[in-house]
């Protein structure tokens, strides 16, 4: 979970000056309220959403696990505290279950659509995220069974193609081996020839970006061909949606990389009900 304080700049973000509306109207007093699930999904953002009550005295008296697939009419999270508190936060809670369970669902969908051609394949995200939401976002994407692949830029050494516009390809891979030499390696490129010259360069990982899969089929026997596929970790990536991951998994690639698991993200939708009596008086 990321820290409580980067939770708070959310909330600020959304009331600088406090919640005008529920101060004017609210009485202070203590509610009870639930949020639920409105559609069928994997939820996810959860436990950012607990801290947040749990940090202004509402008190979580049922939460699911995250990661669990929920129905609709689920409830996620049953909540005790000031009715205030509750608005203050609404928006934001709901913003964030919102994001994060679209995100773990899509993954999801794909992670179960590769493991029924290739069980051993695994799909990750890229860093094509909101700023300041990589850290939810990749989280969502571990929570739908997806890999998280690099966090940021100091992860792991990743040569694309505009370092290759500067310097050459087996330099490129010389020089990220000696200057790191316990992080992976890996390569961008877009033709088969140029997969077979980042593995003889020592690469450790070859990113096959914006190939059809009959590319990345020859790829795969290139490699295979010259006894050096089993030297690599294949990955492709660019332009994959969900109608092309069987394709891809069955190529005999590691990794199927998907920006818009996180830059593409359909909310999943959840609402914040206060229980007012026997019924519920709906405030989003």
């Amino acid at each position: 979970m990321i820290p409580i304080e980067d939770l708070l700049r959310f909330v600020r973000e959304d009331a600088p000056w406090g919640d005008v509306t529920s101060e004017a109207v609210v009485p202070d007093v203590a509610c009870r309220a639930v949020i639920r699930a409105k559609e069928a999904g994997i939820a996810a953002g959860l436990e950012e959403a607990w801290a947040l009550f749990e940090h202004f005295g509402v008190e979580v008296r049922q939460r699911i696990p995250d990661g669990r697939a929920v129905a609709p009419g689920a409830v996620l999270l049953e909540l005790e505290g000031r009715a205030r508190a509750i608005l203050l936060l609404e928006r934001t809670a709901l913003n964030i279950i919102g994001r994060m369970s679209g995100i773990a669902t899509r993954t999801r969908e794909a992670v179960e659509a590769v493991r029924a051609v290739a069980p051993d394949v695994r799909v990750a995200a890229t860093r094509k995220t909101a700023p300041g939401l990589r850290v939810l976002d990749k989280k969502a994407v571990a929570l739908g069974g997806g890999d998280p692949h690099r966090y940021c830029l100091s992860d792991m050494v990743l040569i694309k193609d505009n370092h290759l516009a500067l310097v050459p390809l087996a330099e490129a891979v010389r020089k990220a081996k000696e200057r790191s030499r316990y992080r992976a390696v890996e390569v961008e490129v877009e033709t088969a020839r140029d997969a077979v010259e980042a593995a003889v360069a020592g690469a450790d990982i070859i990113l096959l970006d914006n190939m059809a899969p009959d590319a990345v089929r020859e790829a795969v026997g290139l490699l295979a061909a010259r006894g050096i596929r089993e030297r690599v970790t294949l990955e492709v990536s660019g332009g994959v949606a969900g109608g092309d991951l069987a394709g891809y998994a069955a190529t005999g690639i590691d990794i199927i990389s998907m920006g818009a698991l996180t830059h593409t993200v359909r909310n999943f939708d959840v609402s914040l009900d206060i229980l007012k009596g026997a019924g519920t008086v709906r405030l989003s």
